[in-house]
């Protein structure tokens, strides 16, 4: 090896020991509730992530509890937090970066109906989804669930509050709460939430969504690092692993295969989901919970 190269390898060499030896420190929002378990699996899910990446990293939450809106709005800002993860619509993807693999793979955008326990019977006798329209759902004011809901023929009560729509249901200001199929059952579970409300056992809607990690655009690098593992994951069959053991109960009681199923269109979903891959998608024939074949990364 002739000096000039050696000194080149020892250049590109320190260069990356700054690399190897650094220690990121992301932030994610903090929730209004420690025992919330909307944050236990995307946080599995990012630990599994930076596990094939390699890399030393500390994880916080944010000082401050963050809505989801107060959250993407930081972001943005490039302030408090360094990703968030959230159902996508073109909105979102314009101001922020996503990493287009759904962490859910799917199942956000199957959705189950808290209903008033006494108002059961009602939903029952329902067949259609005109019959459904008649009643009105509550979802967040700026959840992109709202604007799916209203182009379907929806009206949709909003509201701020996250606790403040179990509420909404049980003064029967509207008269269901879709939730998804990876949300309701921890929901329900929690007495604060459950209280008054039944999930409705033969109906429900289905719409095309994903939900992402999504980082400031400058954060290119950090978006690059976590996407890496997350493909290594996924080609390990490490990513399904973890999914089926988080959410193969919840699917089992939802029992799709039993309800009647209205599929939705989804206005806001952008153009570059990968809706076509297979391979990020839970559908009815997955039911069993077996992972599909990962493919061979390159």
């Amino acid at each position: 090896m002739t000096s000039r190269r050696l000194l080149l390898f020892v250049l590109l060499f320190l260069i990356q020991l700054p690399v190897v030896a650094a220690t990121w420190t992301i932030y994610y929002p903090r929730p209004d509730d420690v025992e919330d378990k909307r944050t236990t699996y995307p946080l599995a899910v990012l630990r599994l992530a930076l596990k094939h990446t390699g890399v030393n990293y500390n994880l916080y939450p944010s000082q401050k509890v963050l809505s989801q809106g107060r959250s993407i709005k930081q972001l943005k800002a490039n302030r408090e937090i360094s990703l968030v993860w959230s159902m996508t619509d073109k909105v979102r993807e314009e101001e922020l970066l996503p990493i287009r693999i759904p962490i859910y793979k799917g199942l956000i955008g199957w959705r189950l109906f808290l209903v008033k326990d006494e108002n059961l019977d009602v939903f029952n006798s329902f067949k259609t989804i005109q019959e459904l329209r008649q009643y009105t759902p509550v979802q967040g004011h700026d959840w992109p669930d709202t604007k799916i809901l209203q182009s379907n023929g929806f009206e949709v009560v909003t509201a701020t509050d996250y606790y403040e729509m179990f509420d909404v249901v049980r003064l029967e200001q509207a008269g269901f709460f879709p939730r998804s199929i990876v949300e309701i059952w921890a929901e329900m579970a929690d007495p604060q939430k459950s209280r008054n409300l039944i999930v409705e056992p033969h109906l429900a809607l289905r719409y095309p969504t994903a939900t992402y990690f999504f980082f400031n655009k400058k954060n290119i690098v950090m978006k690059k690092l976590v996407e890496t593992g997350l493909r290594r994951a996924i080609a390990a069959g490490e990513f399904d692993k973890l999914f089926f053991a988080e959410h193969k109960e919840y699917i089992e009681q939802a029992n799709i295969q039993q309800r009647i199923v209205f599929e939705l269109d989804n206005p806001v979903l952008p153009e570059q989901t990968p809706v076509n891959d297979p391979l990020y998608w839970y559908t009815v024939a997955d039911a069993q919970g077996t992972p599909q074949q990962p493919p061979v990364e390159h």
